[in-house]
C-alpha cells in the first residue's frame, strides 16, 4: 500500500455546493491529503471572484485537517506536479458528465503519466446538483438552501443583492 498519497480536486467552485463538499468528504476517506485547487477561472466568467471561492471552500472543509485549499492559473498538470500530487479527484453526477470527463482524463494521463484520474460520484441527494444551477436559482431568488450550506447561501444572496443594486 502506497502512503502519503496527495490527492487534487480542481474546479472552480463557483459556488462551492454540497454535492462538491461530499465529493471531498469521499476523497478524505481514500487519500492522505487532498489538496482542492480553486482554479483562477481565467476562461469562465465567474460570479465571485477568486479570493472569495477559495473562502468558501475553506469554510467548507474545515473540518478536514487532511485538506488544504489553493488557487492556481495556468495548466493543471503544472499545479499537479509541484504539489506532488498522484491522483486528480473528479467529481462525476451523471452520464452526461462522462463523456467530457472521460476525455479530460485521456488528455490528463497524456500530460501527467504518473497521475491517475479518479471519479467520484456524490450521494444520490446531490448529484443533480450544479454550480450554474444553483447560481442561475439564486440570481432569481429562488431557495438554494437544499444546495449548499449556509454560508454559502449567505454570500449568494449578499452576492445577487449587490449585483442587482449596481444595474
Amino acid at each position: 500500500m502506497v502512503h502519503n498519497v496527495i490527492a487534487i480536486y480542481p474546479g472552480t467552485f463557483d459556488p462551492m455546493t454540497l454535492g462538491h463538499e461530499d465529493v471531498v468528504r469521499r476523497a478524505t476517506q481514500l487519500f492522505d491529503r487532498v489538496i482542492v485547487a480553486v482554479a483562477a477561472g481565467h476562461h469562465k466568467k465567474t460570479l465571485f471572484n477568486l479570493q472569495e471561492r477559495i473562502d468558501m471552500v475553506r469554510g467548507a472543509v474545515r473540518h478536514y485537517p487532511q485538506v488544504e485549499v489553493e488557487s492556481f492559473s495556468g495548466l493543471l498538470r503544472d499545479f499537479v506536479v509541484a504539489r506532488g500530487g498522484k491522483a486528480m479527484v473528479r467529481g462525476l453526477r451523471a452520464v452526461t458528465d462522462f463523456d467530457y470527463e472521460f476525455q479530460l482524463a485521456g488528455m490528463n494521463r497524456s500530460l501527467m503519466p504518473d497521475v491517475e484520474t479518479v471519479f467520484l460520484t456524490p450521494s444520490d441527494k446531490y448529484q443533480f446538483i450544479s454550480s450554474t444551477f444553483v447560481r442561475e436559482i439564486a440570481m432569481l431568488h429562488g431557495e438554494v438552501n437544499k444546495f449548499v450550506s449556509p454560508e454559502v447561501q449567505a454570500r449568494l444572496q449578499a452576492k445577487v443583492g449587490i449585483r442587482e443594486s449596481s444595474d
